[in-house]
């Protein structure tokens, strides 16, 4: 092979080349729209809310990278990261089969799966904002029905839901986006905690890279489970989720 035909990252890619995984394909469009989706910049308020982490570095519990680490590692396996990705398959899914009855299931169980009212209000919000933002800058005639079936019955989707619908539509394929989704949801911790602490940019692209592998891990078991296997056992994370309802001095909504 010359020097003129070995492929590089730069411009000497075209811009059509898909991206593939298993069977699945993404084109450059979809992956920019599934950044754009997650970037920090999209007005859902991410920002706002710290998932119960700011009760827990107040108490001490979360001090430096490595008990964030631990405990964002502890949400992906068995904690509400691992109930977002379940709801996240189950919409995705639910979307792409025009399926109905399902999608309308995975909004309830989407409202009712959360431990305290803190964590509900910060999914149904993202998710309420993420709804409205997408159908004034991207809009679908089955979202926008789909929205119109929300509203008229009273129902507000999870973020997760909403993204999986919203993934589905676009043809985002359900591997790339979901573990985009779980990066984000980790990220999100990450940079609350980063000004909590404070914990150094530095230790907080540590975590991020110590996480890459338990996020990589927590998309695939949640491919590979049954699509009703919904769950989580993180008592404590609810616990200081709860006590920063009363928290005296607070940044955050959660």
């Amino acid at each position: 092979m010359t020097t003129d035909d070995t492929m590089t990252t730069d411009d000497t890619m075209t811009t059509d080349v898909p991206m593939t995984t298993d069977d699945t394909m993404t084109t450059d469009a979809s992956l920019i729209r599934l950044m754009t989706w997650l970037s920090p910049s999209f007005p859902v308020g991410a920002f706002a809310y710290s998932h119960g982490l700011e009760h827990a570095v107040e108490t001490g519990e979360v001090h430096d990278a490595t008990a964030l680490t631990y405990w964002v590692q502890g949400l992906l396996a068995f904690g509400s990261g691992r109930v977002d990705a379940a709801l996240f398959r189950a919409a995705y899914e639910a979307m792409q089969n025009c399926d109905e009855e399902r999608l309308q299931w995975v909004v309830e169980r989407g409202e009712a799966q959360r431990g305290t009212s803190e964590l509900a209000l910060e999914s149904v919000a993202q998710g309420r904002a993420f709804l409205e933002t997408i159908l004034k800058v991207w809009p679908q005639e089955r979202l926008t029905t789909w929205h119109a079936s929300l509203k008229k019955n009273g129902y507000t989707p999870a973020y997760p839901v909403a993204l999986g619908v919203a993934c589905a539509l676009a043809d985002i394929p359900l591997r790339f986006a979901l573990m985009a989704y779980l990066h984000a949801f980790c990220a999100n911790l990450v940079s609350a905690v980063v000004r909590l602490v404070p914990l150094g940019q530095t230790d907080g692209q540590k975590v991020l890279a110590a996480l890459e592998p338990r996020i990589v891990e927590a998309g695939a078991a949640a491919l590979k489970r049954d699509p009703d296997n919904f769950g989580s056992a993180s008592v404590m994370i609810d616990w200081h989720s709860i006590q920063h309802e009363t928290q005296y001095t607070r940044l955050f909504r959660s």
